[in-house]
């Protein structure tokens, strides 16, 4: 027995996972256009696509919006300039804590009732509150006074070393990622190992820069617990992860206003009280600019926001903004191939949440699930639609075009003769007079039914009949002329003759596999496209040219392999010929020069004596082309539909039924 769990909604559950068909019609339009698997793949990953209830396969487009979006919030929400607020606060309370801690002395001293010692305390306290008094605002200037100062309180001492362990953190956490707790309380030993961990490196950058090979390794082994758990595992990543955390420093400086930048830049330099570390440090910076210059790690942010931020919040939005910098350019390199494997997913769902990262998965696997489907296959390193994937494009487009029709309309377009025989469809109708009486039982009782109400017995009136439609079947041989030229793409003509093209072929291998269709495309000169060719069809863009005649002349020539049933052609075009072939040449003029005229008609009559149909569907009403339409319709017998883009579809396939079968409906 089949049981059903249930469960609250919690949003995780609707994982749209489009099928191999979904992604198919998704991309169909632009394989019909031209053909081109990496470009229709290209788009797909590009725009996304909408599912069939409405789910959306988010694209890059989407999450490379939804993350501009992310970052732009970011920018609104916070103040920067408040970064040394907190930093200002503390030394305030650091000094405060003094003040209090001199009184309290005072106080002592004075209650002992030793004069000598109230003297001593007096003046020591004296220079001391003079000293605090005359302590520059500057907060670099300031801490650089007090490392020298001789505190009478200790808990305002431990406050002051409390907060330059703090910003020596901070400051060297922008080189070396998770050392904190070995800046925490520096003795001069611990700062020496500091200081002959960064000249090691930099002998290294220099023999790579000298094209030596550094020992890497012998490197890491010594000092590799200075760079925490994201541990290099190579120079050049080692040399790419300390660029970017310097570039966080950098961008913050860039991002700070002027009198802000400087205050910064003074407290980090009064924080490297080292001189050798000093020189090693700046040197690191010029070593790894050299070798892996900032560009575009370095960025100015302009922030606008009300919500304060400390020195350390600030250095971890930096990392945030710069990790978005990157996914963006992630996002854009892989806007134009699809290449969503060069994104990193872990970054999407950071920055973008799980259903930017759900969408992503499933990009990724877009081209293994049409090539598992059978529709695209690689071939000389590129991807190409299989035969099964243009069948499937050709019934995309052919259930395009049916539908706005209604079931049966069909039958109101006979043919001149039926073949041999009659085959009862499935589909019914109610019964008009002349109708072969082949009677659906059921569906005449339930009219009955519905018509008197529950009771018996039933009584039947003409009306309830229904009898099934009968078909009469005809082989056709058809050629589609293609009108290639330049006009067609100008005028925006020729998407809808392509899509019409794939239609008819699909609608022939499905329902007519005993019919025969040649698809003919001219331009200057006229060619046989082969089926399998047929997505990849384009106009020609550099030359000149409409060759009716030449078109024409190779239709007539593959018509006539077929002797029985109908032949027809089929001519979408938007203007009138400007080419005709002449001793193997085309000879171009325009405006239409007689002898193309001539020569375009003559060759019609020569269809027209061979019993092929010639049907053109004109997609422009020039009153001079109309004229020569009219002409041509009259030498061939055929028939002119003046038609639209939009229209065009419609158009061509009803005909061609007509020539096929009809339906027996009176």
């Amino acid at each position: 027995m089949t049981t059903h769990r249930y469960s609250q909604w919690d949003g995780s559950q609707d994982i749209f996972e489009p099928s191999a068909e979904d992604l198919m019609d998704a991309i169909s339009d632009s394989l019909t256009l031209d053909g081109d698997v990496l470009r229709a793949l290209e788009s797909l990953f590009r725009l996304g696509m909408q599912g069939r209830f409405g789910q959306r396969l988010l694209g890059l487009q989407d999450l490379l919006e939804q993350l501009r979006a992310a970052r732009r919030q970011t920018l609104e929400r916070y103040d920067l300039s408040s970064i040394l607020d907190e930093i200002r606060d503390r030394l305030d309370q650091v000094i405060k804590t003094e003040r209090e801690g001199i009184n309290r002395r005072l106080e002592q001293a004075e209650a002992t009732g030793d004069q000598d010692l109230v003297k001593v305390v007096q003046d020591l306290a004296a220079r001391n509150c003079s000293f605090l008094e005359n302590l520059p605002r500057e907060i670099a200037a300031a801490i650089k006074e007090l490392a020298s100062y001789e505190f009478i309180d200790a808990e305002a001492r431990r406050q002051f070393e409390e907060l330059m362990d703090m910003l020596k953190s901070r400051v060297m956490d922008s080189y070396f990622r998770d050392i904190r707790h070995d800046l925490e309380g520096l003795t001069p030993e611990e700062l020496g190992k500091l200081r002959d961990m960064v000249q090691n490196l930099n002998r290294m950058l220099r023999e790579r820069m000298a094209g030596l090979e550094p020992d890497f390794e012998g490197f890491m082994q010594r000092f590799g617990h200075y760079f925490g758990a994201e541990r290099p595992q190579s120079l050049d990543e080692l040399v790419q992860m300390l660029q970017r955390r310097m570039a966080q420093m950098q961008s913050l400086l860039d991002s700070l206003a002027p009198e802000q930048r400087q205050a910064l830049e003074d407290l980090v330099e009064s924080l490297l009280q080292d001189e050798g570390l000093r020189q090693e440090i700046e040197e690191l910076a010029a070593n790894l600019e050299r070798l892996f210059p900032m560009g575009e790690l370095r960025a100015h942010y302009p922030f606008s926001g009300e919500e304060p931020l400390s020195l350390a919040e600030a250095l971890r939005l930096m990392e945030e903004l710069q990790g978005m910098d990157e996914l963006e350019r992630q996002l854009k390199g892989s806007r134009f191939a699809p290449k969503p494997g060069q994104i990193d997913a872990q970054k999407v769902r950071h920055f973008l949440g799980e259903e930017a990262y759900r969408s992503l998965e499933q990009l990724r696997r877009i081209t293994d699930v049409l090539e598992e489907a059978g529709y695209i296959g690689r071939k000389s390193g590129r991807w190409e639609l299989t035969p099964r994937g243009i069948r499937k494009i050709g019934e995309k487009a052919l259930r395009e075009i049916f539908s706005y029709l209604k079931r049966g309309r069909f039958g109101r377009h006979p043919v001149a003769a039926s073949g041999m025989g009659g085959d009862q469809a499935d589909e019914t109708k109610k019964y008009e007079f002349g109708d072969p009486f082949h009677l659906h039982i059921e569906r005449t009782l339930m009219s009955s039914l519905r018509r008197e109400g529950p009771g018996s017995p039933l009584k039947v009136k003409p009306e309830d009949f229904e009898v099934y439609q009968v078909e009469y079947l005809t082989q056709c041989s058809t050629v589609l002329m293609l009108d290639l030229s330049w006009s067609m793409p100008v005028r925006g003509n020729f998407f809808a003759a392509k899509k019409v093209a794939l239609a008819l072929d699909s609608l022939i291998r499905a329902q007519f596999p005993r019919d025969n269709l040649y698809i003919v495309g001219f331009s200057d000169y006229a060619r046989e496209i082969k089926k399998e060719m047929l997505p990849h069809i384009n106009w020609n863009e550099f030359v000149y040219g409409t060759n009716m005649h030449h078109g024409f002349m190779l239709s007539r020539q593959l018509l006539s392999r077929h002797k029985g049933g109908s032949r027809q052609i089929i001519m979408v075009t938007d203007g009138e010929p400007t080419a005709h072939l002449e001793q193997g040449h085309a000879y171009f003029d325009y405006p239409p020069s007689p002898r193309t005229l001539q020569l375009t008609l003559s060759e019609a009559k020569r269809c027209a004596k061979e019993g092929i149909v010639i049907n053109i569907f004109m997609l422009d009403r020039d009153p001079y082309i109309m004229e020569f339409v009219d002409l041509l319709t009259k030498v061939s017998g055929g028939r002119a539909f003046y038609t639209s883009r939009e229209n065009l579809g419609q158009y061509v396939v009803v005909d061609y039924l007509s020539h096929r079968k009809r339906r027996i409906t009176s």
